[in-house]
């Protein structure tokens, strides 16, 4: 792709009408990351649920797409976060997709860039997101454009019967 073609990469804010194409790429992000894995037994999320809790006056997340030719080609979506340590508001990428033809032209980068200016605009100081152990390219896209992992921290999370438990008994498994 010459220098022409990416400067017509628009990057907007998600809207309603934007959910199906939102989940399509989260299937697309979860194949390229696993493409062993069906990507419909990994992501559980439709594109209802994106609908239903992306948009409105209690926004759960927020999203910027980034369009060329009228296509979407890209994904960040992210969330505000607090630091209790820091005092300060921040941001979490939950997720950044950019579609295979659009790879190695710099528009990771832009919806990076763009998604901590938007949120600097709210306030946030800073940026936040997790990586797949396995995902070394991910990773390697992150220290480039800086990004460092923090070595001091593990992310511990619990899902299904695991937090109904911590729910129901106080997290003592029985």
């Amino acid at each position: 792709m010459n220098s022409e073609q990416a400067e017509t990469v628009i990057i907007r804010a998600a809207q309603a009408e934007d959910a199906t194409v939102i989940h399509a790429m989260i299937l697309a992000l979860a194949h390229d990351i696993s493409s062993d894995i069906d990507p419909a037994v990994r992501v559980e999320s439709t594109a209802d649920d994106f609908l239903r809790l992306g948009f409105g006056d209690q926004a759960h997340f927020h999203a910027l797409i980034a369009e060329r030719g009228g296509e979407a080609v890209g994904l960040c979506l992210y969330f505000y976060s607090f630091s209790s340590w820091l005092g300060r508001r921040g941001v979490y990428v939950q997720d950044l997709y950019v579609a295979p033809s659009e790879r190695g032209t710099g528009l990771g980068r832009k919806l990076m860039a763009e998604t901590a200016r938007v949120a600097a605009e709210q306030g946030a100081t800073y940026l936040r997101l997790s990586v797949d152990r396995s995902n070394e390219s991910a990773q390697a896209f992150y220290n480039g454009i800086g990004l460092h992992p923090a070595r001091n921290e593990l992310i511990f999370k619990v899902t299904g019967k695991d937090f109904q438990s911590l729910i129901n008994k106080g997290g003592l498994r029985l």
